[in-house]
């Protein structure tokens, strides 16, 4: 169980895929989770673990969800006699199984940060790579030719010749920090990963410059407009080190704008139980809940209705009326 959970938790770490953990940290029987069961969830509503049936698999999704959209975590407790609400940095739930019980768990989110790829052995780009790596970026670093003792802390360094390009650097964020080495080529190179980001530390009379060189090698006008030059926010950086930071400002600011538009996407999709998913919203408690693994349900009107737990299940049976009316659960 643990080693899938690390390989799956590996795999999306590579990808560069947000996701979310979930850990059991105390349970009262006869609840089916035990402490130390985990699961991965992913912005689809994908769950890959254990952390138990019934309302608390429903619970932990929706959380887990919320957990992705604020990028905050929190703790999550489920027992009988718990009402729905938040206390602290603990969020309550009422266990509506009827066997009752009672489960924390531990929702933490996992976010993926940039990727960054520098062409050049510039001043510049030997200090971007310096500051990136200390935030712990993944960075890669492209050269005319590999130089002992250039680029010391990044983590892979290719030449112009060996650069594989392709889908390997195609979620990467791209700095082009040539000055005068190879700036045309090195630029035309960056282009074709079709980078989220893309910039080129030049003042805008040599790019302008560099821009007609590219037009002729066939790269449209359309795709100059996606580089950034001068690179970096305006913060009137003179030193290598300051435009370093102006750059990795800037990054952010376009990574940040960008994952949260992607996640709010997938994350809106998930949580509103579109048709085209596996997710229905249970009209009792509002909890999400899976159909394909779903152990309770039952049919009202022609129409098959879903249940977190045996619970849930009796209350609506007790007055679907009540339930059907709130809202279309179809």
């Amino acid at each position: 169980m643990l080693d899938s959970f690390l390989e799956k938790a590996l795999t999306l770490n590579r990808s560069g895929e947000p996701y979310a953990t979930a850990t059991i940290v105390r349970r009262q029987i006869p609840s089916s989770g035990k402490p130390g069961d985990r699961a991965i969830i992913t912005p689809d509503g994908q769950i890959y673990g254990w952390i138990g049936g019934g309302c608390t698999r429903g619970i932990v999704l929706k959380e887990a969800l919320e957990s992705l959209r604020d990028h905050k975590p929190r703790v999550v407790h489920i027992s009988p006699d718990a009402r729905e609400g938040a206390s602290g940095q603990t969020k309550r739930y009422t266990m509506t199984c009827q066997s009752g019980g009672e489960v924390e768990v531990y929702i933490e989110p996992v976010l993926p940060k940039p990727q960054i790829l520098i062409f050049g052995k510039s001043h510049i780009a030997m200090a971007l790579a310096r500051m990136a790596k200390t935030m712990d970026y993944r960075v890669a670093a492209v050269v005319p030719a590999i130089e002992e003792g250039v680029f010391p802390t990044v983590d892979q360094v290719f030449s112009n010749t060996a650069f594989p390009g392709g889908d390997v650097f195609q979620n990467s964020y791209v700095v082009v920090c040539t000055q005068g080495e190879g700036d045309a080529e090195a630029l035309f190179q960056a282009l074709f990963l079709k980078a989220p980001y893309t910039a080129f530390v030049a003042s805008r009379k040599k790019a302008n410059g560099i821009y007609q060189e590219l037009r002729l090698k066939g790269i449209s006008m359309d795709q100059l407009k996606e580089i950034r030059t001068p690179a970096g926010l305006d913060i009137g950086a003179k030193l290598p080190e300051e435009v370093a930071v102006s750059i990795l400002a800037e990054i952010i600011q376009v990574f940040r704008a960008k994952q949260a538009e992607i996640e709010n996407q997938k994350l809106e999709n998930a949580l509103d139980a579109l048709p085209n998913n596996d997710y229905y919203l249970n009209p009792v408690c509002n909890i999400p809940i899976q159909k394909s693994t779903a152990k309770h349900v039952l049919v009202y009107h022609d129409e098959k209705v879903y249940f977190c737990c045996d619970g849930c299940k009796v209350s609506f049976e007790k007055d679907p009326e009540k339930y059907m009316t709130k809202t279309d659960k179809g």
